[in-house]
């Protein structure tokens, strides 16, 4: 009875690719490493717990360098080298360089959080939580089957849930982490039923293989697999702050430590956008039918509700400034969803996640950059108003002409050229889809978010009110600032690079 069981065994075996997935084990560790050192550290050395975070996440995201030759795949099925469960392709090392590089630039701003914060913040669980996270994330988009999609997503959110109410006795802090705790809950609860009904109507979670079989479901499960398919969705438009599912967004970001409120409109949106893109395109190719008309109308609504919302915050009001940026990331995660909603038409859907992939890393770089100025005014102005912001550049003229240069990033206007760019692929992608209503609503309200920006930019320019506020700009925030705004002012100079850089090789 032995011998049948040998070969059982050894094929259960598989070797690992190492360097594959160095770029989430990096960040693991460093997670680790952080914990065990809180242990040990005096209260006055903690700082060195935010560098060693720093440190991990710079490594993690150089470790994506080597990946660049060529795609590697790990964690394989034996009798099919082809169907595997993580791969180190160009899609996944884009998104993993967003959302590691988004990482460090949030730990970065949170060196600094922390120091301020006077005890209110845990430093060892901090640090700990947003190194998990962050290992999550990158997990996510090299994941090529549903059950380490999910898991993925899971490690990424959870510890997410925690720092947003991680601070000691603040009830704001408290409400926005349940708020967005059991939301979410309830968005991944809806996910795992859709993937059960997918498997059952399919008998396997590789995503390769759910796109080979589902297209042969027998008559009487196309119901159950078309359910599967719309229960699936949900969790990661859940993710990306879509409408109906973006409830949660303006308070969490409040609530939250301003740099997780960075890290959430940056890498959180990577991760949805990218499991987003995963389960459709991938998997769910033939049943386009059904999540391209779902999409493209979250995307109407996504985008209008956003910038309507984002319109109507008043510039006087607690945290407006915040909140703003809440809104105005609802908005950009319509924007995302349009050429995703345009794969499912478009004769080239590769080129179409491109755009999408592109328009993410525009995003990511000037949002983190006005969240990195946000957190450098808010340090003055608690309540961080946009009313604050008038007169900025009479006290700290650099931070205002890079606010303004994000700001119109943002709006699509020139000279932020990438955001133009990214703009304009975009609305392309939804146009040769034939989407041509698509392309109107974008249009509209592209016009609509260029009155609260470009009010927002004005604003900085202003004369102040007073004796203008010297900002005493640290370390840690000038070099957030910084790296955001030469990665900004580089893509702007050479735009096509963004296209280059984000050939998928999805297909």
């Amino acid at each position: 009875m032995s011998s049948p069981a040998q070969p059982l065994a050894a094929s259960l075996v598989q070797s690992v690719d190492w360097l594959a997935i160095a770029p989430p084990t990096i960040a693991a560790v460093a997670g680790l490493v952080v914990l065990v050192a809180d242990l040990f550290l005096p209260e006055h050395r903690k700082v060195l717990l935010g560098w060693t975070s720093v440190a991990g996440l710079a490594a993690a995201t150089a470790m994506l360098l080597p990946l660049l030759d060529g795609d590697r795949s790990t964690f394989c099925l034996t009798g099919d080298a082809a169907v595997c469960s993580y791969t180190a392709d160009r899609f996944t090392l884009v998104i993993q360089f967003l959302v590691l590089g988004g990482a460090m630039l949030s730990a970065l701003l949170s060196v600094t959080a922390l120091r301020d914060a006077r005890k209110e913040l845990p430093e060892g669980e901090y640090w700990f939580l947003l190194l998990s996270s962050a290992a999550g994330a990158a997990l996510l988009p090299a994941s090529r089957d549903l059950a380490t999609l999910i898991v993925a997503l899971e490690v990424a959110s959870l510890p997410a849930f925690a720092l947003v109410g991680l601070r000691y006795g603040d009830r704001k802090s408290s409400e926005a982490a349940l708020k967005f705790f059991l939301s979410s809950v309830t968005a991944t609860a809806v996910s795992l039923m859709g993937i059960s009904f997918v498997y059952a109507t399919t008998g396997t979670l590789y995503l390769t293989q759910v796109a080979d079989r589902i297209q042969d479901v027998d008559g009487q499960f196309h119901t159950l697999a078309q359910t599967g398919v719309v229960l699936t969705l949900v969790g990661f438009a859940f993710k990306t702050a879509a409408v109906p599912f973006h409830f949660w967004v303006p308070d969490t970001y409040v609530g939250a430590p301003l740099p997780i409120a960075a890290y959430l409109s940056v890498i959180g949106k990577a991760v949805g956008f990218s499991g987003l893109i995963l389960v459709t395109v991938v998997a769910l190719p033939s049943y386009a039918d059904v999540w391209g008309p779902a999409l493209a109308a979250l995307a109407a609504l996504t985008m209008t509700v956003g910038n309507v919302g984002a319109l109507r915050q008043q510039a006087t009001r607690a945290y407006s400034a915040v909140r703003l940026l809440a809104w105005s990331s609802v908005g950009q995660a319509g924007y995302l969803l349009v050429p995703i909603a345009a794969a499912a038409y478009s004769g080239d859907a590769e080129k179409s996640i491109g755009s999408t992939v592109a328009y993410a890393l525009m995003y990511g770089a000037v949002n983190l950059g006005a969240f990195a100025v946000a957190a450098l005014v808010g340090r003055s102005k608690s309540l961080n108003r946009v009313a604050d912001y008038r007169g900025l550049y009479a006290s700290s003229p650099l931070s205002a002409l890079l606010l303004a240069f994000f700001l119109l990033c943002l709006a699509g206007l020139p000279p932020g050229i990438i955001g133009l760019f990214a703009k304009v692929t975009v609305f392309s992608a939804a146009v040769d889809a034939g989407l041509g209503w698509l392309a109107v609503i974008m249009a509209v309200n592209v016009v609509i978010a260029l009155f609260y920006y470009l009010q927002w930019t004005a604003l900085l320019f202003r004369a102040p009110e007073g004796e203008p506020d010297k900002h005493r700009v640290p370390g840690p925030v000038t070099a957030a600032i910084a790296l955001t705004g030469v990665l900004g002012i580089a893509l702007s100079g050479a735009p096509q690079l963004v296209l280059r850089f984000t050939d998928t090789g999805l297909f």
